[in-house]
Formats: structure tokens, sequence, C-alpha cells
């Protein structure tokens, strides 16, 4: 993916033009906006009004709409063919659709926004087809530390502006992050979580952002209990990719990159800086 420059030449193909956005800067002109939008509504009251069910099956909040739209305004405004996906619309084709996809999950940490915790984020990535292994670059922007993470395939992943160096492959799992957290899976896994060795859990309640920590090495892995969905994870498992992280989507078979994008898409989703940990965390959460 080139990806840098400020627009797509005229005489373009689709896949063309779409690679020749500069997508670092459109997806910061979009958590700008999202931002903008979740500031109209500063009080609990205001943020947990029902927009109804979204594509994906779970019930929508204003703020999500208001911070979809927001992504929305940048992408039409490029007027270059893409298929977006997005947990509250769906799958939406823009300029008549296009061979390059753009997944995005407006608030991942709903729940959070909603009660006024931090620890919610955008989440946006962009690939050349329709499975993870296809994702080119990865946006998330924690609304709260207003820290951006990106990485483009192969080029390594940032925050900040600055390199996220590589992660070491080690034994140790001194934090791990456990997401998808309802009470009775947490119950009905707990031995499995003990029998990891995990010294302390953390559960932050947003999948992009805990990946994020998973690359930054500020969480030894991740496991998500329950099914999760590609708008959830497809930005922060490319940045977990790009710093030497291993990422495994159970339910997707031995292939993980081959786990679609499409919005049906459900697997758990395991993380870690290397094989020998995520070899320790794949039986939790396992049927």
């Amino acid at each position: 993916m080139t990806g840098r420059a400020d627009a797509a030449s005229a005489d373009a193909g689709p896949a063309d033009a779409a690679f020749a956005v500069d997508w670092l800067h459109v997806c910061r002109r979009a958590a700008a906006r999202a931002h903008a939008a979740l500031e109209r509504y500063p009080l609990y009251a205001d943020r947990a009004v029902s927009a109804g069910i979204g594509i994906g099956g779970d019930l929508a909040l204003v703020i999500d709409r208001v911070a979809e739209d927001a992504v929305f305004h940048e992408l039409e405004a490029l007027d270059v063919p893409l298929t977006a996906i997005s947990e509250e619309r769906g799958e939406v084709l823009l300029g008549g659709g296009g061979p390059t996809y753009v997944v995005i999950d407006p608030i991942d940490g709903s729940r959070n926004a909603k009660r006024g915790l931090e620890l919610f984020a955008l989440s946006i990535a962009v690939a050349s087809g329709p499975t993870m292994g296809d994702v080119e670059f990865g946006y998330v922007h924690d609304f709260n530390r207003d820290e951006d993470w990106w990485a483009y395939r192969g080029e390594g992943a940032f925050l900040a502006g600055q390199p996220l160096p590589r992660l070491r492959d080690h034994d140790e799992l001194e934090l791990v992050g456990l997401e998808t957290i309802h009470p009775g899976l947490v119950a009905d896994h707990a031995q499995a979580i003990a029998a990891t060795g995990i010294v302390r859990l953390r559960a932050i309640g947003s999948i992009a952002l805990s990946l994020c920590y998973v690359a930054a090495g500020r969480l030894d892995g991740l496991v998500c209990l329950g099914a999760t969905r590609s708008v959830d994870c497809a930005a922060g498992q490319l940045i977990v990719r790009e710093v030497g992280g291993v990422v495994h989507f159970p339910e997707a078979g031995d292939d993980a990159m081959q786990a679609s994008l499409d919005v049906t898409m459900r697997s758990r989703v395991v993380a870690a800086a290397g094989r020998a940990q995520l070899e320790r965390l794949l039986p939790v959460g396992a049927p």
C-alpha cells in the first residue's frame, strides 16, 4: 500500500484510487470530527439514548451513530470507490463500491463511553481484499488519551508518530487482557484462566485498545472469551503483527488471516507477543 498521496490520479483504477489516499490523514480528520460530535453529548443521560439496533445485532447508542456519521463524512468526501463495513450500518458501497474495504468501529468500548469511563476508541482498517490478511492499514484513536496508533503493512507500527519497538518473544504472562467478559463466560473459563499462570488480569472494555496495548507491551496478551466481530479487531490485529506479535482467530480455522472482514464474521481473538505465550492462552475461552 503506497497510501501517502493527497489525491488519486484521475485515470487510476478503483483500487489504485483508494490506495493513493493518505489514509492516516483521513483517519485523523475523522477522529477530530468524531471528537467534536461526542462533545455534544457530555452527560450519561445524553449518551445512553438508544439509536436502534445496529447491523451487528447490538444496541446502538446516539454516540455510536454520530461518531459513525463523522467517519462516513470523511469517506464520502474522498469520492473514490470503496466498500465500507461498519458496526452500525453494515456493508455500504461508496462511489459504487470497490475492491478496497474500509472496516469501521466508530466507538469500540461504547459502554465505557456511555458511562463516562475512559478507554474507548475509533478503529478503522483499510484492506485490499475481504480477509484479515488483506488489511493494509490500521488506525486506532483513543478518545480520552488522544493517542493515535497506526500501522501500514510491512512498515511497522506507530504510537503518536513514534515507531513501536519489536516485541520480544518470552514466556511471561504478568498482565493479560480479557475481553467479552460476560459473567457466565468468566465463571465457565475460570479454571482454564488459572491454568495459564497469568499473574494479573485486566479488562478495559475495548478490544481495539487491548490489541494496541499488546503491541506496545502494556499487556503480555489478550484473550476474548466470546465471539468478536471484524470491526472490533481488524485494525488492531495489524498493529500487533507489525511489531512481531501473533494474533489468532480460533473459529476462523487454521489460517487465522483468512478470517473474514464481513460484518457477519464471529470469532474469538487471542493475541500475544510471541508464539509461546499464544499457545498458553489459546485454551482459554475454548468451547
